[in-house]
């Protein structure tokens, strides 16, 4: 059973268009003539007595009174999804869906290996991953497109709930044999000798760094930048030389001796958290909260 058959139809129409931003692309999604959506968001606005969105030559804009629907028919779809949820319960969490957004480091080798995991014991759970850039992953949740959020997090995001946070601090990562495997700890200096990857300017990661190099008057150099956690990862564990990167992503590189991972002792390498994030106030359909607590037990590690 699909969670859309327990709604509102006219309220499912109403988002689809807010979501699409266009009756066309709506009619498409939904297989409904965009002119039976027009008469459904027509009939909604005179309900209400208020115009729900601007029309304007290129799509359709919600407006304060149309935000306001919004989050409410979102909230609708997630209690549906939840109804659904603790339905399959019932028959052992042998139904039901995990929808994920994560950030890249998460995504390569953490996630898949947890949804594995979960599903040797819940084997009719579907999960659905997104990969997106961080700062993307909150909106997700919000939006809910997502029911977790996993990423990393340097302030509070509005109507993000936090189910677990631990101290993401940012890692040298060394190939072993380098002059700096054996180091307890390592500076930003140190490693502005060897050839570096490292992720590009936007990245939260980068830009850590970018202050903490800015406030010591150094520069980096970088060999080789990529967005792509495994790319650098890869470019380290085969001797091309140095990188960053949170202890999760390296975790798997790190425990097989691919890679060595070593504290960064500059000032301010550390003010980062690991979030799971879940949307503020939503009761968690009952396969979801299972999922967060497979995340609480295997997110820790010895940082």
């Amino acid at each position: 059973m699909r969670p859309h058959l327990l709604q509102d139809t006219t309220l499912r129409y109403f988002l689809e268009v807010a979501e699409s931003g266009s009756l066309t692309e709506a009619s498409a999604r939904l297989h409904v003539a965009a002119s039976a959506l027009s008469r459904q968001i027509a009939g909604l606005e005179a309900q209400l007595g208020t115009p729900l969105f601007d029309r304007h030559p290129r799509g359709m804009v919600l407006t304060a009174a149309g935000e306001i629907l919004a989050v409410h028919a979102r909230r609708t779809v997630l209690d549906a999804e939840r109804a659904l949820g603790e339905i399959g319960a019932l028959q052992g969490l042998r139904t039901g869906q995990v929808r994920l957004a994560t950030s890249d480091a998460f995504a390569n080798e953490l996630v898949p290996r947890l949804c594995v995991e979960f599903q040797r014991t819940h084997a009719g759970i579907e999960f659905s991953v997104m990969a997106l850039p961080t700062a993307q992953v909150p909106e997700a949740v919000r939006s809910g497109a997502a029911d977790i959020g996993l990423c990393f997090s340097r302030a509070p995001h509005k109507d993000i709930a936090v189910a677990y946070r631990q101290v993401a601090p940012v890692l040298a990562l060394i190939p072993p044999g380098h002059p700096l495997a054996g180091a307890a700890s390592v500076t930003l200096a140190q490693m502005a000798h060897y050839p570096l990857a490292l992720p590009p300017p936007e990245t939260t990661v980068r830009q850590m760094i970018d202050i903490v190099c800015s406030r010591q008057g150094l520069q980096l150099s970088a060999l080789l930048i990529s967005n792509h956690a495994k790319t650098v990862l890869n470019f380290v564990a085969h001797g091309g030389g140095l990188s960053v990167a949170s202890e999760i992503a390296a975790r798997h590189l790190v425990a097989s001796g691919d890679i060595v991972a070593v504290p960064i002792s500059d000032a301010g390498m550390d003010l980062r958290d690991l979030e799971v994030q879940t949307l503020a106030g939503r009761s968690l359909p009952v396969a979801v909260q299972a999922f967060i607590d497979l995340l609480k037990e295997r997110l820790p590690g010895p940082w």
